[in-house]
This record gives C-alpha cells, sequence and structure tokens, in this order.
C-alpha cells in the first residue's frame, strides 16, 4: 500500500505552495519531511488527505484515490491541535473513535489501553482545557491513532512536548511503524527524523532538494566530519585543504572535510602537538545536509 505523488501542485492565486512533487512513500515505514516554515509540508498532508483540492498532479493510496470512505483506514494529528476544551476526554474520543466506524466498547478498550501507556489513566473524565498543553497532545495524539490506522500522517508530532514525553511518543510511533501502519511525519528537528526514519524529503519553497533513502543520502553527500578533542589549540586545522568548515568548541573542535581522506591529513597534523583524548570520523547530519541543500542558517 505505497502512497505515491505524482507532480502534485498547489497554487493560491499567484503563489505556489507545492510545486510538481513527486515521491514514493513505502508500506509499513516512517517517512520524514523537513523544511522550513513555509516549505509546503502541511499543504501537501491536507492534499493527501483530500481535505485540499490539488491544482494537478495525482496522490494514490494502494492504487487508488483517497477519499472520504477511507478515513477509517487514515490517521491525522494537524499541527493545530482541534480538541473540544469543554467537553470530556473520554466523550469526546468515543465520539471520534465512533465516527471512524469503532463501536463504544472498541473505542473505550483502545483509550484505556492508550491513557495507561502515556501514564494518563486519571485524565479519562477531565475536560481538555484542565489538561496542559503536552497532555493535550498526547490526548490529540491518541485521537489519531485510536482506531488503529493503516495510515499515520503526523503534522509536527514533538513540537511543545519536554524530553520525557518526546521519548514516549517515540516509542509509541515506532510500535505502530513495527506493526505495519505507514507513518509519514513532519518535523522541524533533523535528530528526529534522522533517528526514526529511512526515507526522507527535504522540501523548499514548495520543491524537493533531497529525497531518498537516509542512507543513501549521506553517501552521495560525500563530505564527512571528525570530531576532535585535545589538550592543544586546533585552530590550525581550518587551513588544511580539503576543511570545509572549522566550529571551536570548549573540548576540541569538528571538521567538516570534503572526503575521507582528508581525515588522514588532519590525524597527520596533530601528530606530536600533543596528548588527542578523541579523533572521530563520522557520517554527516542532517543538519549539516540540510544547511548545505537549503542554504539558509536553520533554526
Amino acid at each position: 500500500m505505497a502512497l505515491i505523488l505524482d507532480k502534485v501542485t498547489k497554487r493560491f492565486g499567484s503563489f505556489t505552495a507545492v510545486d510538481e512533487l513527486s515521491l514514493e512513500i513505502p508500506e509499513s515505514q516512517m517517512f520524514g519531511f523537513l523544511g522550513a516554515n513555509g516549505a509546503g509540508k502541511t499543504t501537501t498532508f491536507r492534499m493527501i488527505l483530500g481535505l485540499l483540492e490539488k491544482s494537478e498532479g495525482s496522490i494514490t493510496w494502494n492504487g487508488e484515490s483517497i477519499s472520504y470512505n477511507k478515513s477509517h483506514l487514515i490517521g491525522y494529528l494537524p499541527e493545530e491541535r482541534g480538541l473540544y476544551p469543554k467537553q470530556k476526554v473520554e466523550d469526546q474520543l468515543v465520539y471520534l473513535g465512533r465516527l471512524r466506524g469503532m463501536n463504544k466498547g472498541e473505542a473505550l478498550e483502545q483509550l484505556d489501553y492508550w491513557l495507561d501507556r502515556f501514564k494518563v489513566p486519571e485524565y479519562k473524565g477531565k475536560k481538555v482545557e484542565e489538561l496542559s498543553k503536552g497532555n493535550q497532545q498526547k490526548i490529540q495524539f491518541i485521537t489519531a491513532v485510536l482506531h488503529k490506522p493503516k495510515l499515520l500522517i503526523l503534522d509536527e508530532p514533538f513540537s511543545g512536548l519536554d524530553p520525557v514525553n518526546v521519548e514516549m511518543l517515540k516509542e509509541a510511533v515506532v510500535d505502530l511503524k513495527e506493526s505495519g501502519t505507514s507513518i509519514v511525519f513532519s518535523s522541524h528537528r533533523m535528530e528526529h527524523v534522522e533517528e526514526l526514519c529511512e526515507h526522507l524529503c527535504i522540501m523548499h519553497h514548495g520543491k524537493p532538494v533531497v529525497h531518498g533513502g537516509l542512507r543513501q543520502i549521506k553517501r552521495d553527500f560525500g563530505k564527512k566530519n571528525v570530531m576532535l578533542r585535545a589538550d592543544f589549540d586546533l585552530s590550525f586545522l581550518k587551513n588544511v585543504p580539503g576543511v570545509t568548515r572549522f566550529r571551536k568548541f570548549s573540548e576540541g573542535c569538528e571538521l567538516q572535510i570534503e572526503n575521507e581522506d582528508i581525515s588522514q591529513k588532519i590525524f597527520e597534523a596533530i601528530q606530536g602537538k600533543g596528548f588527542v583524548r578523541t579523533f572521530g570520523l563520522e557520517e554527516p547530519s542532517l543538519n549539516d545536509i540540510f544547511i548545505e541543500k537549503v542554504g539558509a542558517s536553520y533554526e
């Protein structure tokens, strides 16, 4: 049940929000969308869900278009949370579960499972407005997964959560993927995509600037990082040919180098200068790739 976008375009008047986007999102995998605000991620999600009409192109899931009759197979966590603040958690989730074809008993069983899993069983009878923002977000997540969807779309699922809750949600998402759910999520946080996704797309002004498997993207980038910690000044390394970036920190430095061979030159350059605590050759991070491809500093 691959999700296929073929030359999908969305225009709002003279503004093109998404520009001929073609992607294949594999079944039972986690696919990450990265991009600054305004890159076109949320617009793409809304077109996949049929909430926005595309201007051109086609979107198919398992060879068919997505329409309202597939809503029981799809879960969606929007970036703008949308719960009814005055309603109790239990009433709200049973109602939303029934809209997706569950009976009351099934909905309550799943609600109890997720509330226990997120360590908040006491919230069942509370009104949404009585909960903190982070806990409202947990409840919003439960609404997206209550009916065991086959396709789950998460728009910035971890924003605004403290580190403990981020880990809790990440574990839940990984478990869902391993049970066969296809998951597409967007994030500003490179490390979340790097940790969770096998495939990803970096969008910039509605176009994909990088797209494919994470391992292959890193391999194709070519550049590597060298991490050094030493008991002497390492500033002279910025002048070694093949060093494309030098970043100093309290106990050492991080270098970006053109290729693996340059690491040997660096190793030779520090011989006999003093005590070296760490010398590590690392793959480029997604952050490195994003900054180079999008060509802007990233918050």
